[in-house]
């Protein structure tokens, strides 16, 4: 990133000194340049003064974070309660000072934040990861069917790429149960440790599985962990890009603010359906959904009818003018085959390699994969190592 590059910062104070007290610091400090009150544009940096009423500024916080109108935040307070201050980081603040100011503490804080954003940009530079986000139109669809087997696949047929699989069922995931794994960690340890997200604590907190994906699950009951909001979707996800070169999300069949950030981030949706009249028509209603609020452009919306039977009271015609898109694949019934391979534990490459199913949705992988001539860097960078 280049040297010159400009952050820009608001300031949330009602203490008029202390406002001024920042200025003096962040005017000194190049690459700062401090937003008026009333300019509309969106600070890169919010520092925020919290004040008497600590709990409802948090919540203030909190919700600008997870509407996503300020990309980070700091806050300053004249009471250092070491509630308060644990309260703020489990929400996603990255700094706090408490009073009277030190100039040399503001400084570093600075300095950390370009450290924060220009670093992730060198490394996006290198490597930017894409992420497949797997949704079911309804429960039972076999969402977390393809999600897994689409990630086994793909570590198959691009030889030398590095593939994540990310449960979002936020209560109860199953991915653990498809692939046998008794994963020590789950995405509730980053949630309640965001301020140490990096590589390294990423790294440690996922799971190995023998086929050379590596897993981050769900919550396997409900414990109180604090449940993974937008901001910190958008942190995950954007470190995961530089950490991988596939990153396939289990988005089960939530709707809410995170799983809707999710899909905005997502560089492709893949829409489970099966031919069934009422998951025809939900499907039509997410399709529109999505794509009316801005969440998912259309042409980022993959249909995958899963379970497809040849002589079905539904043909692929219809099913395609009930949801108003063509079908981008079709995924053939195997209910013995899928069913054993999850009693098991097992995807179904290791239970079923020649079946009729497993062929079919190791061929959607591949259609989801690298261009040619990326694959072959990554063979002639793996024959090398």
């Amino acid at each position: 990133m280049a040297a010159d590059t400009q952050y820009l910062i608001k300031l949330a104070f009602n203490t008029l000194n202390l406002s001024k007290k920042f200025s003096q610091i962040i005017n000194s400090t190049a690459g700062f340049p401090i937003l008026s009150s009333d300019d509309p544009r969106k600070p890169d940096l919010l520092i925020v003064e919290v004040g008497e009423a600590a709990e409802k500024d948090i919540e203030h916080v909190q919700a600008l974070l997870n509407t996503g109108e300020a990309n980070e935040i700091f806050l300053t307070s004249d009471h250092a309660d070491p509630a308060l201050l644990m309260q703020a980081m489990r929400i996603g603040v990255k700094e706090f000072f408490s009073q009277p100011i030190r100039e040399d503490e503001v400084r570093q804080a600075l300095e950390r934040f370009k450290k924060r954003h220009q670093e992730p940009a060198r490394q996006l530079a290198q490597k930017k990861g894409r992420v497949f986000t797997v949704f079911g139109s309804k429960g039972g669809v076999g969402t977390t069917t393809v999600a897994v087997n689409i990630a086994v696949s793909l570590v198959q047929n691009d030889a030398g790429c590095s593939v994540a699989l990310l449960d979002m069922n936020t209560l109860f995931g199953e991915i653990p149960m498809f692939l046998e794994m008794s994963p020590k960690f789950h995405w509730g340890e980053i949630t309640k440790n965001i301020e140490r997200l990096d590589d390294t604590f990423l790294s440690n907190i996922l799971a190995d599985h023998p086929s050379g994906i590596k897993l981050l699950p769900s919550p396997a009951y409900l414990n109180g962990h604090v449940r993974p909001t937008p901001a910190i979707m958008t942190r995950l996800l954007s470190l995961m890009r530089q950490m991988f070169d596939y990153i396939i999300v289990d988005g089960g069949q939530s709707t809410d603010d995170t799983s809707l950030k999710v899909l905005e981030i997502s560089d492709t949706l893949l829409l489970i359906t099966i031919l069934s009249l009422p998951c025809l028509a939900n499907t039509n209603k997410l399709l529109k959904s999505f794509t009316d609020l801005g969440y998912v452009r259309l042409e980022n919306i993959k249909i995958v009818l899963n379970r497809s039977m040849k002589k079905g009271e539904i043909s692929l015609k219809d099913a395609e003018t009930g949801i108003g898109k063509e079908l981008y694949w079709t995924i053939p019934n195997d209910f013995e085959t899928t069913v054993e391979a999850i009693n098991n534990g097992k995807p179904l490459l290791d239970i079923a390699p020649k079946a009729r199913v497993t062929k079919n949705i190791f061929d959607l992988a591949n259609s989801l994969s690298a261009p040619k001539e990326e694959k072959q860097k990554r063979k002639w960078s793996l024959f090398k190592r």
